[in-house]
């Protein structure tokens, strides 16, 4: 029997009561919600994804068996599980099967290689890693077979086939199944043949503030921090969405008596933005989400008039994407009311062109973080201007902008903080390093931002070595620390650039030694050190020396300001 893993998070007894005393926290499961749609809404659509769609009787037998074949697998409350998938129904049924028993998800985007997903199971230590066989031509199923040589920890690996050799098309022919893996439906197996009954999975039933999502970030050093998040402390972020992104929107009626929200998620579920938003959100609702693996926007224009959606999320590329598709007065999009942009500020053209091209469709600014979900938003009356800022905080919780002496600024570009009921229960590195990131109650974020007298905030920049390309952070010095391995580069440095698409692409500064290397022998580089291809710079700038402090750090705000974004290439990598 697989010990429960202790979490040390920050949570004390006095905010526990406090927060659950005046309501801030709802002390409920997401589990008891869908208990609660699986009964009523059986026939109702839940999720339409790649392979077709899900009805809630569907989707409630099949987290039923996920819940029992994980148990039967040794997973047992307050252990890790790793779900690296792209945006399929099992991501869906094996976060919620989880929850149920009281384990613990580690969310992990598809993108993320050998590299990245070594140092978050040496952190996270997940027993059971699921996984797809492979993800836009990349064999992630075997990726994690040659991991497990070195990631002990990990006893079972659960690999679900893509739609091309699902059990339908396989005829038997499991040749794509890493040795010693199992596959998605020998859980669903053993879950339906299991000698656990719903009295014992009952048993595993966790608390509100037990910890069950925890999701890799990159900080100011570039390193992964695994952030920790409660059963309430997520359910707080939907709450939120709902009284703001959501305010006014009536649920749409479907073909039956039921009605439920419709919406549409294409960032990953591997990333906060998609867990809480493509996920949890519909499901406690009730509602149906339809969810994209790749992103194509032709596609998305069409699944909006199929399926009637009304809502959505990503970053500004996503938005701009759509604004530029050649058929997009051809359909009928008026079902789809609500965008919410986060990851960067909306840029005025942009905002202007939905304005014009998507007169039904409200286009929402947000900012959040990993560690606090959507934590600013702007409202539905909200006017252009407004729009054009990165909105104000959500109820229950608070920001502001510090000058260096720590004193509130308005008006003044400063550090922001926050503070409220969306933050998070502290990083795995332990308290101690989670004590770093705050001061008086109120968390750092790394963040610099600007706000005005009504508390609407405008981010100015990052503190944090970061790029943010396409909502997507790029660990900067993690990068750096490769290519520094290739002999030709002496000393590097990447800042973003600004892109007219992805809002940043990484742009890498380079004092050569000997000979300079090509932008393709850099990228080269990386392929062969297995670093996600998201996070390659795109730009390369040899130098002959760097603007340099008294003290001998690299002025990165010259190198930034240095860029000419004139002629760049939109295109981006994909």
């Amino acid at each position: 029997m697989t010990a429960k893993r202790f979490f040390e998070t920050t949570l004390e007894a006095g905010r526990i009561d406090d927060l659950g005393a005046s309501g801030g926290w709802p002390n409920r499961l997401l589990d008891d919600q869908i208990s609660k749609w699986t009964a009523e809404r059986s026939s109702e659509s839940v999720i339409t994804d790649r392979f077709g769609t899900m009805t809630w009787g569907e989707f409630g037998a099949e987290v039923d068996a996920a819940s029992k074949g994980l148990l039967e697998i040794g997973v047992r409350p307050g252990v890790v599980v790793q779900v690296q998938l792209p945006n399929w129904r099992h991501y869906v049924v094996a976060a919620v099967a989880c929850e149920r028993i009281g384990a613990v998800v580690n969310p992990v985007a598809p993108i993320f290689r050998h590299n990245e997903v070594s140092v978050m199971s040496e952190l996270g230590r997940p027993i059971v890693v699921i996984t797809a066989d492979s993800y836009r031509g990349f064999g992630l199923a075997q990726m994690h077979a040659e991991l497990r040589e070195r990631c002990e920890w990990v006893a079972e690996l659960v690999v679900v086939p893509s739609p091309s050799i699902a059990p339908s098309n396989s005829n038997g022919d499991e040749s794509w199944l890493p040795a010693d893996a199992m596959t998605w439906e020998d859980l669903i197996e053993e879950g339906r043949f299991s000698s656990y009954d719903r009295a014992a999975v009952d048993l595993c039933r966790p608390g509100p503030n037990d910890i069950c999502e925890m999701m890799f970030t990159s900080g100011t050093t570039g390193l992964p921090k695994g952030v920790m998040h409660t059963h309430n402390i997520l359910e707080v972020a939907v709450d939120a969405f709902l009284d703001t992104v959501c305010e006014g929107l009536a649920p749409h009626p479907g073909a039956g008596a039921p009605q439920a929200y419709v919406s549409h998620m294409a960032s990953t579920l591997g990333h906060q933005t998609g867990y809480l938003y493509g996920m949890r959100l519909p499901l406690h609702v009730g509602g149906h989400v339809v969810m994209q693996d790749v992103w194509d926007p032709v596609e998305f224009v069409g699944l909006i008039e199929q399926h009637r959606i009304q809502f959505s999320m990503g970053a500004t590329p996503f938005l701009a994407d759509v604004l530029n598709v050649e058929s997009l007065a051809d359909h009928d999009l008026s079902s789809w009311r609500r965008f919410l942009c986060a990851g960067a500020a909306i840029p005025r053209p942009v905002l202007e062109r939905a304005l014009e091209l998507l007169p039904d469709c409200m286009v929402m600014p947000g900012w959040g973080m990993t560690e606090c979900g959507l934590l600013t938003v702007g409202m539905p009356d909200d006017p252009l201007e407004r729009r054009l800022t990165d909105g104000r905080a959500v109820r229950d919780n608070d920001v502001r902008v510090v000058d260096e002496a720590g004193e509130p600024v308005l008006n003044t570009e400063g550090d922001l903080q926050c503070r409220g009921t969306a933050l998070f229960a502290g990083y795995m590195a332990g308290r101690e390093f989670t004590a770093q990131h705050w001061t008086d109650g109120w968390f750092d974020t790394g963040d610099r931002a600007i706000m005005d007298a009504d508390g609407y905030i405008s981010i100015a920049g990052r503190s944090k070595d970061l790029v943010i390309r396409g909502g997507e952070n790029v660990p900067v010095k993690e990068i750096e620390d490769v290519l520094l391995r290739h002999p030709a580069v002496g000393v590097v440095a990447i800042v973003a650039k600004p892109h007219e698409r992805l809002g940043e692409i990484g742009c890498a500064f380079v004092q050569p030694v000997g000979d300079p290397p090509t932008l393709a022998d850099l990228t080269e580089f990386l392929d062969a050190h297995n670093v996600t291809r998201q996070f390659w710079p795109e730009d390369l700038v040899i130098v002959d020396e760097f603007p340099m402090t008294p003290s001998g750090k690299i002025q990165k705000y010259r190198l930034r300001d240095s860029l000419d974004c004139a002629g760049l290439d939109c295109a981006g990598l994909d």
